[in-house]
Order: structure tokens, then sequence, then C-alpha cells
């Protein structure tokens, strides 16, 4: 149990009751707690625990903000929104602006914030988020204003329109669709006005132009999402509990869209798909976190960021190896970089595939900062997870056996080899009744049941941490994207060749090399599946041996 002012996780089922003071139950990212954030996740949720503990442990770059506690969620669930939840986060968001010297709703200077859920354990992209939240047509030119340029204030405020009308609103993003917005203040300016028309057109109202309504709207739409159709089929899938709820978390807002020397990532410790200690993930100049992750743009390697900003980049490998020290495991981390700034948004434990995983205990065992006991890395890899590692390690080899039926070849992003026919919509994957590769421009949280269903996933666009691959390898399912050659129609998938391979062809992805092949590629030989446990998992026997000293220790006990 925790202390003080901490309410008690194991009575955070009914934590909160009618008497309970709310601003006592919103936490500031700093606030003093008893334990330590990374131990309150009932409480704060993952996300929440994670900047708490970034900023009041490690002292780390992080934009200041407020939780709104998994408590106060589970008690929305069962009564709705609670009295004087209002003006709780009046007052919270309040100080914000003290910190920051700026006023939510100010004309000349405003405060903007991001709103995201955290949940106490990972569900990526199953959850929603609203970014540039407190921008209207008074406060987008004060932003302007302060900020020296008016292209970047407009285009903020495009994309807070676009994500409060699909996020809040329930609008669906096709029905959006106004044009192409342009790459002057201008086209942006003309953009932003026929945007809002149509959403007032589909959705029967305007966005609200109030702060305070926004910001009410977007932590009620964060509670909601909880109970969606996506999130339930992902717990599911995961086995988590319905009855958890998330946290919200109302942070100051940051700018990877501000400049050229701005831009966002996500970025992992380790290769979360080989469990080498190289980093990995995606970055993508002047943009926002959610152009990252939705898969729809053209990222850049987390690599090419040396080249770009190379102090940044060493303040970043520098910040990203003391969060794995700390955390003694491998980390998935979201940043920005704002006028040449460096914050970091999350951090969160890894997932990885089972060959990584392997790897990565043995590697922590052996690594001098992190010294992970056997014992432990027997327990992060169970007999069913290193199983499925020497599964994968078969996928890994033999990719020359169809070269002349190779088709094109993407980014490799969760690793497995996997054989099916082809589908485009997840409807149709979740309605088959043998193996299908569901293949996609991208998928969005709401594909989670076709994605469930389907043996591999092919994306012709996206990158390395994009929402297919980050749900792939936690599922453990082939997946290749960033295909960019490929092109989808209602008929099948087009190549440059001018190949057709139409819907219900078979084909073959390898998630490990990025190939996708036309038809089955055969299964490796019993000299291949040797030389693949060699090559692909050295690590694996010293796992085997712990684990049978840790079963035979356990015996003795």
């Amino acid at each position: 149990m925790t202390k003080g002012s901490d309410v008690p996780l194991a009575h955070k089922s009914n934590a909160l009751g009618d008497a309970a003071p709310l601003t006592a139950a919103i936490y500031p990212f700093d606030h003093p707690h008893r334990a330590r954030p990374r131990a309150l996740t009932d409480l704060l949720g993952g996300k929440g625990a994670g900047l708490a503990e970034m900023i009041s442990t490690l002292g780390i770059n992080v934009p200041p903000g407020f939780t709104i506690s998994v408590p106060l969620c589970q008690r929305y669930r069962r009564e709705g929104w609670p009295e004087g939840l209002d003006e709780a986060i009046t007052l919270h968001t309040s100080r914000l602006g003290d910190r920051m010297g700026r006023r939510f709703g100010d004309h000349n200077d405003p405060l903007l914030v991001a709103v995201r859920s955290g949940a106490p354990v990972s569900m990526p992209g199953m959850l929603d988020t609203v970014l540039n939240l407190g921008l209207n047509e008074y406060t987008v030119e004060g932003l302007a204003k302060v900020s020296g340029d008016e292209k970047f204030a407009w285009d903020s405020y495009r994309r807070f329109l676009h994500m409060y009308a699909t996020t809040v609103m329930g609008v669906h993003c096709d029905e959006l669709y106004v044009g192409h917005s342009g790459d002057t203040t201008e086209s942006l300016r003309e953009h932003v006005v026929l945007l809002r028309e149509r959403i007032r057109q589909v959705a029967g109202r305007d966005v609200p132009a109030e702060p305070t309504v926004q910001l009410r709207e977007a932590v009620e739409a964060v509670f909601r999402s909880w109970d969606s159709q996506r999130a339930r089929t992902y717990r599911a899938k995961e086995g988590i509990d319905e009855s958890m709820g998330t946290a919200v978390n109302v942070q100051a807002m940051v700018f990877g869209n501000r400049g050229l020397n701005s831009g966002t990532g996500v970025v992992f410790t380790r290769d979360p798909s080989t469990g080498e200690a190289v980093l990995y993930g995606d970055y993508l100049p002047m943009a926002q976190g959610e152009d990252v992750v939705a898969g729809t743009a053209h990222t850049l390697p987390i690599a090419d960021l040396e080249q770009l900003h190379p102090a940044i980049y060493t303040e970043l490998q520098e910040t990203l190896r003391r969060l794995e020290v700390h955390y003694r495991d491998v980390c998935d981390v979201e940043f920005t970089i704002e006028n040449g700034r460096l914050w970091l948004l999350q951090t969160r434990a890894g997932k990885r595939s089972a060959v990584a995983a392997v790897r990565i205990a043995v590697d922590l065992v052996n690594d001098p900062d992190i010294r992970l006991t056997p014992t432990e890395a027997v327990s992060r890899v169970p007999a069913a997870v290193r199983q499925r590692a020497r599964d994968e390690a078969l996928a890994h080899v033999g990719a020359d056996d169809a070269a002349h039926d190779l088709v094109t070849t993407g980014l490799g992003a969760s690793p497995g080899r996997a054989v099916g026919r082809v589908v485009l919509t997840s409807d149709e994957a979740a309605d088959a009744d043998d193996d299908v590769i569901l293949v996609r421009p991208e998928t969005k949280p709401e594909d989670v049941a076709g994605m469930a269903a389907s043996v591999g996933l092919l994306t012709t666009k996206g990158g390395l941490v994009s929402h297919a691959a980050v749900v792939a390898r936690g599922w453990n399912i082939p997946a290749v994207v960033g295909a960019q050659d490929l092109t989808c129609s209602a008929n099948g998938i087009h190549a440059p060749s001018g190949l057709l391979i139409r819907v219900g062809d078979v084909i073959t992805i390898d998630g490990t090399t990025g190939q996708v092949w036309r038809g089955a590629v055969t299964t490796p030989t019993d000299e291949i599946v040797i030389r693949a446990i060699e090559h692909e998992l050295p690590q694996l026997p010293a796992l085997e041996e712990w684990a049978r000293q840790y079963a035979h220790e356990g015996e003795e006990q």
C-alpha cells in the first residue's frame, strides 16, 4: 500500500468515494509520492507512472502536466461524470499554466495541452489522444504571434480540428476530406475554414471554441475509449481485466512541427525484432507524434537523426541508456524535438518478439550495469516463449527459397514467416476460416479484430513503429510494413512489374527480411533447422540451462 496522499492500491476499484476531494485524485507529474512512481501504475496508469518516474527520479526533460487517476475513470464508468471533476481539472490546468507562464484560452500567448490515455497495462493505439487542445480562431492568432510562425500555428489548428472531430465527436476520418491543406499559410487558413464547415455538416455542431469545454470533452472521450469495441477486442486477445480503466494525462504541448529543427519519433533501446543492442525506431522531421504511429507517413530510420542533429542524437542515446539501466529492461520511448530541444513524452517496457526476448534476457544478465539474475531472465522468457523463439528462428532462414517469385521487399517489422490468402479488409480477415494475410495501406486501431484473426500483416505505408508493427510484435504475428512500391485496389495488390496479386491468392511474407513472395515458400530442411537455431539463437542454450537449474532448485525447495 502507498502512504500519504496516494490512493491505496489494494482498494483501487472503490478508492474514491463520493466525499473524496477530486482535486487530490489528480496528480502533477512531479507530485511527491511516498512510493516510487513506477510502482503506482494502478493509480497513475503506465504512461503517468513513467512520466512521473522520469521527472522525479531521473530528472529527465519531460513537459509538465498532471494525471487524472485510474480510480476516477473507474468511478466514471460506474456513475458517469463525477460532480466536482470540472472544477478540479480547472484548478490543475491553472496551476500548469502558472508553471508554463501561459494561460489556458489566452488570446495572446495560449497554453496548449495534449490529452493522452494511460492504462495500467500497455494497449498501443487502442485508447484515445487529442493534441494541440486549446486552439480556436482567436488563440491560433496568439500562437502565430508568439511563435513568429503563422504556418506552424495554422498547421497545428488544422491538426487539432481533425483529431478532435474524429476522437471526441466520433466523425469518421473519411468524412472529413476537404482536399489537400497545401503548404502555405494562406492555403492552411482556407483549409481550416473548409474543415470547420465540414465538421459542422457531418457532426451537426462545431468543435467547441471554449478551451475548458474542449478539455472536459476530451477527457471524457478518453474515459469512453476504454469501452470502445477496438479496446475490448484487444483486451480479449491479451487477457486484460475489463474493469481496470485508464488514467488520463494532460500535458503541456511541445511541438515537433515547429520549424526545421523540430521533429518527433519513437525509439526502442534495443531492436525488438532481433534483440540486437542498437537503437530501433522511426523519426519524422517537422511532424507530431501521431504522424509516426499512424503509419501514413514515410518515416526515417532513427539512425538518420545522427546526421540531421548530431548533438540531439547523442543526448538521446545517453538518455535512453539511463532509462534502460534504471528499468533493467528494453524501453519504448516517444520523444519530440522542438526547436533543437529534446523532450521525452513516454517510456514503457518495449514489446518484443520471442527471438528478441531470448537474446535480450541473456544480454541483460551479462550487462555490467544491469546484471539481471538468471532467475529473472528465465521468468521473463518462459517455456512457451522459448518455443516460439525456435519457430521464429526457422522462419529467418532460407529467404532465397523462392527468389523467382519475389514480389517486393519492405521493412521487416515482426519476425517470422507467414503463408496465407490475401484479404484487404479487417472484416474479411475476421470472418475467414483459413489462414489469411491482411493487406492494408496502413492499419488503424479499428482493425484489431482482423489483425488478431490473421497469420500475417502487410502494409504499403508506415515504418517500424507504426501501429501495424507494434501490435504485430506484441502478438508475435509476422509483419512487413512500408512496402511502398505496392498499391492496393479493390481487385488486389499491384506490383510495379504489372503483376496483380488478386484477393484470395496465396502469398508468403517474411517479417525479418521484409520480403514478400507470390505463392507458398517451402519449409526449411532439417539441416537448415539446426543452422537456424545455431545462427539465430546462440543465447538459447544458456537460457535453457538456467531454466533447468531454476526448475531443479524449485524442486529442492
